[in-house]
């Protein structure tokens, strides 16, 4: 039996799910802005107490690793690997663009995407990082990576083989909508799909039964780009 917590706080969505043996059992998530401090140490709380059990209980916990938004993610990072030391269970990282597809796969069988057929499509997975630049990687239909993760300025040439594929190009995420505009091809597709622990669930198992373990004392969350601090514009005197 793999008991496993799920964390994913990489953009504006918080979430945390437990799931057993790649089946999920519990969901909570907030969209809330910014609040991701406050309410997933919450969402642990409460999901343990759902089920009657301690952190000690779990057989590993799972965050999503990024890239995406640098305070949610060492937010999410930083509850993770505090478990995970707490109860002496090993720590799984599960990229974040890779779990926005798992979202987008269950919603297609859930029938609530809102296309008819994804099979040999390509999935193009888009995380907001700023201006017209986004965090993105190409997927085929069975959610195995076809390119590497890039932060990718969008022009009117980004991807445009597959944007005239016939098989089709499913466009995603909170950064899709800036590539709306670029992407007018009768075969791109863009469709709603939110950020979700939900994601980590099946590739966590996975890693989970291959051994696929983190340092947790050592391990970051993959941001991509550097983070850079700006001074504040406000005048203080």
């Amino acid at each position: 039996m793999a008991l496993i917590l799920c964390i994913e706080a990489g953009t504006d969505v918080g979430s945390v799910a437990l799931a057993k043996n790649g089946t999920l059992l519990s969901l909570r998530e907030s969209m809330e802005e910014r609040q991701h401090a406050r309410n997933l140490g919450v969402y642990v709380s409460e999901i343990l107490e759902e089920y009657d059990l301690s952190a000690k209980d779990l057989d590993a916990v799972a965050v999503g690793k990024g890239p995406g938004s640098y305070t949610g993610l060492r937010i999410a990072v930083s509850l993770a690997k505090g478990i995970c030391y707490g109860a002496s269970i090993p720590l799984i990282a599960v990229n974040s663009l890779e779990a926005l597809c798992r979202v987008a796969l269950e919603d297609f069988d859930a029938g609530i995407l809102g296309i008819d057929d994804i099979l040999g499509m390509r999935l193009l997975p888009m995380i907001d990082a700023r201006r017209m630049e986004v965090y993105c990687q190409l997927f085929n239909d069975r959610v195995e990576p076809q390119t590497e993760v890039t932060a990718h300025i969008l022009t009117e040439t980004s991807f445009i083989e597959e944007r005239n594929d016939s098989a089709g190009l499913l466009v995603f995420g909170n950064g899709a909508a800036k590539s709306r505009d670029l992407f007018t091809e009768p075969n791109v597709h863009f469709v709603e799909v939110v950020p979700s622990a939900r994601g980590l669930v099946k590739p966590a198992f996975e890693a989970y039964k291959a051994g696929k373990f983190e340092d947790t004392a050592y391990f970051e969350p993959f941001y991509l780009k550097n983070f850079v601090v700006k001074p504040s514009s406000k005048k203080i005197f």
